[in-house]
C-alpha cells in the first residue's frame, strides 16, 4: 500500500470512527457529496483538501501521517506482564476496555464514577502499554491491530473464566438479541480444521461489524459479547465410565 493510500484509508477510518459522512465533508470544503465520493474513491487529494480534511478530523497533517504509519505497525497482543497490569487495576482495565470500542473521554466520564484526572492517569498508562496514543485534546488513538487478541492462558482470559464468564453465561438467552447453541458430534481431523476455520470468519465477521456500527452515535450502539469455543470434549460423567 502506498503512503498515499494509506493517507486515504486512515481518512476513511476516521470519519467512519467519528461518525462523520460524505455530506460532512462536502459542507466542511464546500464540495457537493458526490465530488467528494469520487474525490475518496480515486485517491487523488490536493494538499490544501487533504489538511482541510485532516483538519476537519482534529488531525493536523503531520499527525494524520503518524496515525497512517502506525496503522501498519499496530500491535497484535501484549506480554503477560502488560495483560497483568491491565487486571490489577479495576479502573484502568475498565477505561481499556472503553478506549478499544472507540469511546472518547467524554463518553467515559459521561458513563461512569470516574474523575477527569483518574481517567487521563489510566489513559497515560495505556498509552506507556502502548494500547492507544493519548494525542493532544486528549484524544484516543487506538494501536492495536484489527486481529488484536489476548494471550491464551494469560492474565486477561483467567480474567475472564474467573469473573466474567458465569456472569456472562447467567442469562436465559431467550430474548431477540441473544441467542445460545450448542452441537456435538464426531468429526474428523479434516472437518475440525474447517470448522475451526469457520469460526475464524465469523470472529472476523463480529469485528468487521464492529467496525461499521462505530458510525453510529454510542447511544444507539450496545455492547455486545460473543463466545465461541470448540474443543474436543466429553461429559465428565460419560468419562468416568470409560473402562
Amino acid at each position: 500500500m502506498t503512503e498515499a493510500t494509506q493517507l486515504v484509508v486512515t481518512l476513511k477510518q476516521q470519519l467512519r470512527q467519528q461518525g462523520k459522512t460524505y455530506r460532512d465533508v462536502g459542507r466542511e470544503l464546500g464540495m457537493s457529496e458526490a465530488s467528494v465520493k469520487r474525490m475518496f474513491a480515486s485517491g487523488r487529494f490536493a494538499l490544501e483538501r487533504l489538511v482541510q480534511v485532516s483538519n476537519m478530523l482534529g488531525f493536523t497533517l503531520a499527525e494524520l501521517a503518524q496515525t497512517a504509519s502506525a496503522g501498519e505497525l499496530r500491535l497484535r497482543v501484549l506480554s503477560a506482564e502488560q495483560e497483568q497490569e491491565l487486571v490489577s487495576d479495576p479502573k484502568l482495565l475498565l477505561v481499556a476496555a472503553c478506549a478499544l470500542n472507540h469511546w472518547t473521554l467524554i463518553d467515559i466520564l459521561a458513563a461512569y464514577r470516574l474523575s477527569e484526572a483518574e481517567c487521563l492517569q489510566r489513559l497515560l498508562r495505556l498509552d506507556r502499554l502502548r494500547l492507544i496514543s493519548l494525542l493532544p485534546g486528549n484524544r484516543i488513538r487506538l494501536d492495536v491491530a484489527r486481529d488484536f487478541d489476548w494471550i491464551p492462558e494469560g492474565p486477561i482470559r483467567k480474567y475472564f473464566r474467573e469473573q466474567g464468564l458465569g456472569d456472562f453465561l447467567d442469562s436465559g438467552f431467550n430474548r431477540a438479541d441473544e441467542s445460545l447453541t450448542f452441537s456435538n458430534g464426531m468429526l474428523t481431523e479434516a472437518a475440525i480444521v474447517k470448522m475451526q476455520g469457520e469460526l475464524r470468519q465469523v470472529r472476523l465477521k463480529f469485528a468487521e461489524l464492529h467496525e461499521e456500527s462505530l458510525a453510529s452515535p454510542l447511544a444507539k450502539r450496545r455492547g455486545s459479547g460473543m463466545l465461541l469455543a470448540m474443543r474436543e470434549w466429553e461429559p465428565a460423567g460419560f468419562t468416568r465410565l470409560r473402562r
